[in-house]
């Protein structure tokens, strides 16, 4: 027996699918809504078809039908309310985004500055290393006569 499926149903979560891992349309400014209104389908933008409705909505008012109206202006509402999330998703990832780059500059800077006092160890190393010979068999003389008194 074949196996049915809706018309909407895909295989799987593969490159042609529309949603996320949680089975939510993707929050992007430019993706295209179709929407089933009370009495017509309408596609666009969630802010074009926000406009739309609202559009159709105060129409209706005008002609005084106020229960086509109210549909209209829920509709409008629902297009409102993803504007939102958008506008707040949106706005999350910048502030993400920012953060990131301020930690990376900041792991830059403190890079920069580790590999300064590296290298300015390296050079206090290099010369002191050359006066330290000099000074290392007078310290051992200091502490043999040191030791030679103990003794005494």
């Amino acid at each position: 027996m074949k196996r049915m499926r809706s018309r909407h149903s895909r295989a799987g979560n593969g490159a042609g699918s529309s949603r996320s891992g949680n089975g939510q349309v993707p929050l992007n400014r430019n993706h295209v809504f179709e929407s089933n209104g009370p009495d017509l389908r309408v596609r666009g933008t969630a802010q074009q078809l926000f406009e739309k409705y609202l559009q159709l909505g105060r129409d209706a008012t005008g002609t005084g039908d106020r229960i086509q109206a109210e549909a209209y202006f829920q509709h409008a509402e629902h297009y409102f309310r993803i504007l939102n999330a958008i506008n707040q998703a949106a706005q999350a990832a910048q502030q993400e985004r920012a953060e990131r780059q301020r930690v990376i500059e900041q792991n830059r800077r403190e890079r920069r500055e580790a590999a300064q006092v590296q290298q300015q160890q390296g050079q206090e190393n290099q010369s002191g290393s050359a006066s330290g010979r000099e000074r290392a068999p007078s310290e051992e003389r200091g502490t043999d006569r040191k030791e030679t008194a103990e003794t005494d």
